[in-house]
């Protein structure tokens, strides 16, 4: 049985930070793509960032490139969103999620999530 477990929201002023982790069990992830989203209120749940179990590989979406950055540190297994000059706009429940399929960026493409994690954002 997988789990996903998010810690590290928060209320935060914008342009602050905050790093999300997200603790993994439940079975080997060493195949498997870890995938951040969030979702607003009354909005989609929409793709921020993934990575390879391993780190080798990662990708961003628009809307966090160069202030968000995820990273996996598999001896503890974990994966971690660290963000940076925190917008209004990036408030929302933020969950991980796991997945073996090669399509990532949607959040139908996600077997395993975890219950989320709320991040606030003050102007």
């Amino acid at each position: 049985q997988v789990q996903l477990v998010e810690s590290g929201g928060g209320l935060v002023q914008a342009g602050g930070s905050l790093r999300l982790s997200c603790a993994a069990s439940g079975r080997t992830f060493k195949r498997y793509i870890l995938g951040w989203f969030r979702q607003g209120p009354r909005k989609e749940r929409v793709f921020v960032a993934a990575i390879t179990w391993g780190g080798s590989w990662t990708y961003y979406a628009a809307s966090g490139k160069g202030r968000f950055f995820i990273s996996e540190n598999n001896a503890k297994d974990t994966l971690y969103l660290k963000m940076n000059s925190l917008k209004p706009e990036d408030a929302a429940l933020y969950y991980c999620a796991a997945t073996v399929s090669s399509s990532n960026k949607d959040y139908r493409d996600y077997n395993y999530w975890g219950q989320g994690t709320q991040v606030t954002v003050t102007s």
